[in-house]
């Protein structure tokens, strides 16, 4: 999807769009082509807005009308299905390949040094850090908890279960940290987005250009760029980010003598 010129469109246009329209946007998006095949009325119910609200999105991408649009994205899945079929052979995962490492390259470049160390700062400092994310990127934050918890004490994950969850939250406070790895198709995730709010402990965010709904309440925020291999949104892209900001805490801590200590513990338990 992220190479399809339709979907790529609805992601410029979105920013600048009216809530009820980015509320059509998102719907399209986390089914894309399917909830684009539809009824305008059915689209409209499951954005929450009513079907002239939907019909001016379409009215404002330059189609005329959402007939047009449909057809537009069939010829766009017919395109994509042959792409697919292409890119199944050596050469075509070559392509993928360069594309993978063009998109790491800019998911990179948008991450600032300075950016890297507030978080690193933050990560370093902290009473206690906690990560979660939905579920694919939650792989990412068991990485960066694996890793971190190397590096200092009282790096966990956020439980699962809704009863372990909810008493992480109470015990937070302002000396705490929410890491929260947040993408499209976004997920509930109260304890992140309730943990600013109710506790005061300070949120990080890791998410994509559509605007995770904890956007409004991350203290820092790291919106990486769209860019994909094929139909798959790289776990690559969040597992390199991370590295990042390991380093970066790492170079705080200085860890070494910990790390060391840490090995002949594992050694003398094997």
């Amino acid at each position: 999807m992220e190479n399809d010129p339709i979907a790529a469109r609805l992601g410029t246009v979105y920013p600048e769009l009216p809530p009820g329209e980015r509320a059509v946007v998102r719907v399209l998006l986390d089914d894309y082509p399917f909830a684009a095949l539809g009824s305008l009325r059915g689209l409209a119910e499951r954005a929450g807005v009513s079907p002239p609200t939907a019909s001016r999105l379409f009215d404002r991408l330059g189609f005329e009308g959402f007939a047009a649009f449909q057809a537009a994205v069939r010829d766009g899945a017919r395109d994509r299905s042959q792409l697919l079929e292409h890119v199944s052979g050596p050469a075509g995962l070559g392509q993928a390949a360069e594309e993978l490492r063009a998109g790491l390259d800019g998911t990179l470049s948008a991450v600032p040094e300075q950016l890297c160390h507030q978080v690193a700062g933050l990560l370093a400092e902290a009473r206690s850090v906690w990560a979660l994310g939905g579920p694919l990127s939650e792989l990412a934050a068991e990485y960066l908890i694996r890793q971190l918890a190397s590096l200092r004490q009282g790096a966990y994950r956020v439980p699962g279960p809704v009863p372990a969850r909810a008493r992480t939250v109470l015990d937070l406070g302002p000396s705490d940290v929410v890491v929260a790895y947040d993408f499209r198709r976004y997920s509930p995730t109260p304890p992140a987005s309730c943990a600013p709010r109710t506790s005061g402990a300070r949120l990080v965010l890791l998410t994509d250009a559509w605007g995770s709904p904890l956007a409004a309440h991350a203290e820092v925020l790291i919106s990486l760029p769209r860019e994909a291999s094929g139909p798959i949104a790289p776990l690559a892209h969040e597992i390199a980010v991370t590295e990042l900001l390991l380093v970066a805490t790492a170079a705080r801590l200085a860890p070494a003598r910990r790390l060391a200590d840490l090995d002949a513990l594992t050694r003398s338990l094997s």
